[in-house]
């Protein structure tokens, strides 16, 4: 991809974000990625291309960091355990549980295996609701579902890329995994990560207290974000946990000074310019990307598992605000239908679809197109109806 490729993607973003600015009932990326999928239409933009490489190590490590350090430390402590639960436990959950419908009800359609639809699960776990959650907070009023949503997000990447990693090595006939095996690795890499995260970012928010100018403040947050996502791949930890624990971290630290909105201020500056522009690179060429994996027969059973995940998310999500007693009168079948609806896939699933495609060299690409169009119906209808649900179910 060349510079002017990236200049003029930049003013189409530009054009878009200026239109659309408030967000409130079509959240951009929806259109960034159509129109991503007609330019790839364009010759011009033929030798565009994304690896997953390129989504994992350039725009999440911002993209994360940016909404990690913006959470609220109160809400992410107030809202913990159902966020943590979802993000871990549920996560496993949903993967048997959409796995097995999946497999059950693909004869007709397809043929996978049970190893296969698995896959396509854990593909689809990962949610991206950054579009979506600020339509969610001003739609419904109700800061409370917007912060499961998010803080959900935040977490269940790295959840999702362990057991992905687990059952696509094992689709690739590359390795075998145990349930202890699985556990094992699931603890050291999601812990280890979290502990790297941890460190790192409190030690970059005492080292703020000694730098008195806005840039190097920001110069310290560029380190952070990037800087532990490598570190934390490096020694075989999760990169994502890494960089949401820092960013976390600092949310934390920031909430215990007096110069809170200084620092928050001093990142803003910086950040909030540089998330639109990564959100505008990835999603339109996530759309340019799209066209090689669409061109496909089953369409109508990529409808019925985008179906089948939210039935299946849905009943995680009630089941597990119903478990816990002090979530009962604040999460009712209402408040949980719109944090079912909120949590649409996007980039991370991007990002697994392309490392499952190079990892087996299209072999698998039934698996590939049939995630590839489910996450793409995911982020159009989710999207489009997560303020309409929302106005409807809660105010």
């Amino acid at each position: 991809m060349s510079v002017s490729h990236i200049i003029i993607l930049l003013f189409i973003g530009y054009i878009i974000f200026t239109i659309d600015k408030k967000q409130e009932n079509f959240p951009v990326p929806v259109i960034l990625v159509g129109i991503g999928i007609g330019l790839s239409f364009i010759p011009y933009f033929s030798d565009v291309q994304v690896t997953e490489r390129t989504i994992y190590h350039v725009f999440l490590p911002a993209l994360l960091f940016t909404s990690a350090y913006q959470f609220s430390a109160g809400e992410f402590k107030k809202n913990a355990g159902i966020i943590i639960f979802l993000a871990t436990i549920g996560i496993m959950l949903t993967v048997g549980l959409l796995g097995s419908v999946i497999f059950l009800v693909s004869g007709p359609f397809v043929s996978i295996t049970f190893l296969g639809a698995l896959v396509i699960a854990s593909i689809l776990t990962p949610t991206d609701p950054v579009s979506v959650v600020s339509i969610i907070q001003k739609a419904a009023g109700d800061d409370t579902i917007a912060d499961v949503v998010e803080g959900e997000s935040l977490l269940n990447d790295g959840t999702s890329i362990v057991i992905f990693s687990t059952l696509a090595g094992m689709l690739a006939q590359s390795q075998s995994a145990g349930v202890f095996s699985f556990f094992g690795q699931f603890l050291l890499v999601s812990l280890g990560g979290v502990a790297l995260g941890v460190i790192f970012g409190w030690l970059i928010s005492k080292a703020v207290y000694i730098t008195h100018h806005q840039q190097y403040h920001v110069m310290l947050s560029i380190i952070l974000a990037y800087g532990v996502f490598n570190i934390a791949e490096a020694i075989h930890v999760s990169g994502v946990l890494a960089t949401v624990s820092a960013g976390i971290m600092l949310s934390f630290e920031f909430a215990s000074s007096e110069k809170e909105e200084k620092f928050k201020e001093n990142l803003d500056g910086f950040w909030t310019i540089v998330e639109p522009s990564v959100l505008t690179l990835l999603f339109l060429l996530i759309g340019i990307e799209a066209k090689e994996f669409l061109a496909f027969g089953a369409w109508g059973f990529a409808l019925i598992i985008f179906l089948l995940s939210i039935i299946v998310r849905f009943a995680i999500v009630m089941g597990a605000t119903q478990a816990f007693s002090k979530w009962r009168d604040k999460i009712s079948w209402r408040e949980s239908t719109v944090i079912t609806w909120g949590g649409l896939k996007g980039s991370m699933s991007v990002y697994l679809i392309l490392s499952l495609y190079s990892m087996n060299s299209g072999q698998h690409d039934t698996i590939v197109s049939l995630s590839f169009a489910a996450v793409l119906v995911s982020l159009v209808v989710q999207s489009m109806g997560v303020s309409p649900l929302a106005k409807k179910l809660i105010k």
